[in-house]
């Protein structure tokens, strides 16, 4: 029982010990743990201090940052604000300038405003005053003269009229002859010094259209037997051959020269060789016509050469070539064109515009009249449509085209340059020649056309048409109306009649007293 109890006693003594210990070690352990936390939050608050501190000074270094930023801007700001304020400061400033200024012109404008009213009404008492003393007058014109102020005022007009025209006939007149003068001394000077330059012979070498024979016995032998020989040559050729009575000739028709110079020369061998039959016709012709070809192809090489324009496409040679064959009013063509050529190049050169273009031009001026047998149309057109088939400029075509009048106006000075080198080359003496009959028709159009003016006498026609001479009434036209005349036929002359070269017209106003001695 003892035992039991001190064993009872010893452990509950050692359950006692144990929590004791146990409440020691814990004690011991909270104390250990209470500083390190204790050390632990010191740490924490140190580090806490110094993020702080760090923290404090970024925001401090931003805050500073934002601080300069939004100083630089605002002085930026400031300074724009104070630019538009003197901007503003200098409108306002025009702004009342301009008011002022449109304050005083609107103050000038009512100033004239009322001065033109008040001239208005002056006006319109001065008209009433006028009006009625024009009135007085007429009244007082109607009483002396007789006639009523309709009659009057028809007869002041056309005395006015009458006064303006011969005011005007002598101021034109005036006026005409300094323009003339000067025209004219320039144009001389230009003109002498081409044609000078030039220096062409007069007249040039027509086609020969008849080849002579020595005896009529060779025209037989030409026709042949029923007529072969004859159909074979103009068969081969494209020509007419007449061989009629005339004597010792043989006449060759046909409107293409190269065909007629081609006949001819192959008529002229086949008669020389005596040998006259279909075969040898037909070789003969062949042969010539290669060497025609040929002729040609030089003709046209030979005239470009001479007129100093290069670049020519052959076939624009060959047909300037065919051109040595062709004649218009007796004038060669060829040497027509070479005529024009150099003139207008001469032209080109004193007026100072583009001479290598004037002589392409004037090269190419007529080259339709090569073919205008064939194809349809004015040579104009023609020689236009040639230039345009090779490239030339429109420049070219217009130059060509309104060569002569009345097709197409110049658009360019080397245009004018063409027409007045064509009018020069045509118009010269001994350049062209023209039918007796048609001459004299020429001429009696002009006589009659100055005798259906008012006031005409007589009218000659002088100097081979190119001055007529009109005699007029000296009661019925005086001298200030003989100017009015002259230009009223001048013009008349110009839209009615066509003529080469100028038409000087003359009228003659002659005062005869005479008294019989008794």
């Amino acid at each position: 029982m003892n035992g039991f109890m001190l064993a009872t006693i010893a452990l509950a003594v050692g359950i006692v010990l144990g929590v004791l210990i146990r409440m020691f070690i814990a004690k011991s352990q909270a104390k250990s743990a209470e500083q390190t936390a204790q050390r632990l939050i010191e740490e924490a608050k140190l580090v806490a201090e110094t993020k702080k501190k760090e923290g404090l000074l970024e925001v401090k270094e931003i805050m500073e940052r934002e601080r300069r930023n939004f100083d630089k801007e605002t002085r930026e700001r400031r300074q724009e604000v104070q630019n538009l304020e003197r901007r503003l400061s200098q409108r306002e400033e025009n702004l009342d300038k301009k008011l002022d200024l449109l304050e005083k012109k609107e103050r000038d404008l009512q100033n004239r405003e009322r001065s033109i009213q008040a001239k208005e009404k002056t006006l319109e008492n001065e008209e009433r005053e006028v009006a009625r003393a024009k009135e007085e007058q007429k009244n007082l014109l109607a009483k002396i003269a007789g006639i009523t102020a309709e009659e009057a005022k028809r007869i002041l007009m056309h005395s006015l009229e009458e006064e303006a025209k011969k005011d005007a006939a002598l101021l034109s007149k005036k006026i005409e002859n300094e323009a003339r003068e000067q025209a004219e001394r320039k144009a001389k000077e230009i003109l002498s010094v081409a044609i000078q330059k030039v220096a062409a012979e007069h007249t040039a070498d027509i086609t020969t259209t008849s080849v002579p024979i020595n005896n009529e016995e060779i025209k037989g032998r030409i026709i042949g037997r029923e007529g072969r020989n004859i159909r074979a040559f103009e068969q081969a050729t494209g020509v007419d051959l007449i061989i009629d009575d005339t004597p010792e000739a043989i006449t060759i028709s046909a409107f293409d020269g190269v065909r007629r110079e081609t006949a001819k020369v192959a008529l002229e061998r086949l008669i020389s060789d005596g040998r006259i039959h279909p075969a040898r016709i037909e070789e003969v012709v062949e042969k010539v016509k290669r060497e025609m070809e040929n002729n040609v192809k030089e003709a046209g090489e030979q005239a470009a050469l001479e007129s100093g324009v290069p670049g020519l496409n052959p076939e624009i040679l060959k047909l300037l070539g065919k051109l040595k064959y062709r004649t218009s009013y007796g004038q060669n063509q060829l040497q027509h064109t070479l005529e024009v050529t150099w003139l207008a190049g001469t032209i080109a050169g004193e007026l100072g515009v583009d001479v290598s273009f004037c002589k392409r031009a004037a090269l190419l001026h007529d080259l339709g009249k090569a073919v205008d047998h064939e194809v349809e149309g004015t040579h104009h057109q023609i020689s236009a449509d040639i230039a345009k088939k090779y490239n030339e400029s429109p420049k070219m075509i217009n130059a060509i085209l309104s060569h002569h009048e009345g097709i197409e106006e110049p658009k360019s000075p080397e245009a004018f340059v063409i027409a007045a080198a064509d009018a020069i080359s045509a118009a010269r003496p001994g350049a062209r020649r023209e039918s007796i009959e048609h001459y004299l028709k020429r001429l009696e159009k002009l006589e009659k056309l100055a005798m259906s003016f008012r006031g005409v006498t007589s009218a000659y026609a002088i100097q081979a048409g190119r001055e007529i001479r009109i005699l007029v009434e000296p009661d019925d036209v005086d001298d200030k109306g003989a100017q009015v005349l002259a230009r009223d036929i001048a013009k008349k002359v110009e839209q009615e009649l066509e003529y080469p070269g100028q038409i000087k017209v003359t009228v003659i106003r002659e005062v005869r007293a005479q008294e019989t001695a008794k």
